[in-house]
This record gives structure tokens, sequence and C-alpha cells, in this order.
């Protein structure tokens, strides 16, 4: 059985000029949410997002990524600086793992990637990654996935080291779109053994003229179902965010680089 969640039910905080739509999908049968995670709140710090994937299946996973989503709904507001708010995530998820109760899981094999992003007030997307897939940038026809610094490891594998430096990820420009995944979506395969390309759904999602994320939502799910033959193996989360404004935000003559270093619709 395969459990969706659309935006309009998370609670999403929203903001003024960003639009979402995200869902969710747990391959347990009979399971709530797996443990896949994603949220995307307004601070006065700017608007953050965190995308998620807790190693494993069925409630021990839920539980988890359930307190790194509480962990990071607190710190996100609390936090100026976006290293903080992920060893606030690293913190919770300790201790979430010396709470539970002995033999429930064992500990050790617990960890969990986390991509947490900031878009600050101008536009700016600043990152931080902790083992996840890079989301991808669609920009008019372009599709192209952003790609920072290497990703530190998992949250729960090694502790966080003292400095932990952002990626700028460039502005979000308008009319673009940001496609966060968790990597169940690429790692679906079709009865031959191929793997799911998001990057040629997403390009192939385009043919409408300035698509909304719901849009490329309800397309990309269809795609991932037909290739996975209605139930992929592993939990899924997509998630996109589009910048809707007429202008950048707050940006005055800011143009993108040529090439990037460093993804309902619902309005933020």
């Amino acid at each position: 059985m395969i459990r969706t969640k659309t935006a309009a039910g998370t609670g999403l905080i929203l903001h003024e000029g960003l639009s979402v739509a995200a869902t969710q999908l747990s391959a347990d049968r009979g399971c709530r949410p797996g443990g896949d995670l994603y949220e995307v709140i307004a601070t006065e710090h700017g608007v953050r997002v965190v995308m998620g994937d807790v190693r494993g299946h069925g409630i021990a996973a839920v539980d988890t990524a359930a307190a790194l989503l509480d962990g990071f709904r607190e710190a996100v507001q609390d936090e100026p600086d976006l290293d903080r708010v992920l060893r606030r995530l690293e913190r919770a998820l300790d201790r979430h793992l010396r709470e539970r109760p002995c033999g429930e899981h064992p500990v050790t094999e617990e960890f969990a990637t986390v991509l947490l992003l900031e878009i600050g007030p101008e536009g700016d997307v600043r990152a931080l990654n902790c083992g996840h897939p890079w989301p991808y940038l669609i920009s008019g026809t372009r599709v192209e996935q952003l790609n920072g610094a290497d990703p530190l490891p998992p949250l729960g594998i090694l502790p966080l080291p003292p400095n932990l430096p952002t990626t700028w990820q460039g502005p979000l420009l308008p009319g673009e779109t940001l496609a966060l995944y968790t990597d169940g979506v690429e790692d679906a395969r079709d009865g031959h053994g191929r793997f799911f390309s998001l990057k040629a759904a997403l390009a192939s999602a385009l043919h409408a003229q300035a698509p909304s994320p719901q849009l490329i939502l309800e397309e990309v799910l269809q795609a991932l179902l037909h290739h996975a033959g209605g139930a992929p193996p592993d939990d899924v989360a997509l998630l996109f965010l589009r910048n809707d404004r007429t202008n950048p935000l707050g940006a005055r003559g800011t143009a993108r680089p040529a090439t990037t270093h460093p993804r309902p619709t619902t309005h933020l």
C-alpha cells in the first residue's frame, strides 16, 4: 500500500511570493508516512526548508523522522544561522536515540540524510547537506542539478565537524523552481531494472507554459508510479518550491551565474 501526503495537510507555514507542492509515499503496508521528512517554514531569518531520509522503514523510522521534524520546527525560529539549525538537528537525533526504549531498534544502525536550505530576503539560496541528494533547479525549460561542496556524512554516523560552512546556490529567480527529493525516487526501478530518471521526468513535465509546482508534482508522481509498476520499494518524498514573484525576492539586477556551483500549489 502506498500512502501519500500532500502539502495541504502538512501544516506548512506560508510566505508571500513562494509556492510549494509536496507529497510523501510510504512503501510499508499499513504504515503511516515513512522515514522521509520535509518541511517549509517562513522565519525572520528567511524561508527555511528541510528534506531528509531516515535509514530503514516502519515505525522506528517514522518516530525518528518525527523527532527530526520537531527539532527543525523549533530550531528554525530560534537560530539565526543555518549551521546552528543543523547542530540542533544532530542533538535532536542523539536525544531521540538515547531515550528510545532499549531493544526497540539498534541505535548504531540509525542515521538520516538531511538537506537544509535557506532562501534569504534577497532570494539567495544557501544550503547545508548531510549525505542527501542535491535538488534540481528548473529554470524555463532547463533542468540542472545543484552541486555544491561534497556533502557531509549523514547525521548519526559521525559527529558534525567544528566548521559548517554553508554553500551559496545562487538566487532563486522569478519563475524558477527547486525540486527536492529523497533517494527512493531515483532508486525506483522498472521491470527491466532501469532506474527512474527524475531529471527526464521534470523535463517532460515542462510542456505547459510555467507549470505550477502542483502540476509538476502530479506529472512526476504519475511517471514514477508508472515506472515502478505502482509501488516504489522505498519511501519517497518530493517537494517543489517556486518563486512566484514578478521580481527577485528583493534583488535588483541580480543574474544567475552561467555555472551553478555550490525541488500542492500553496502560496508561501
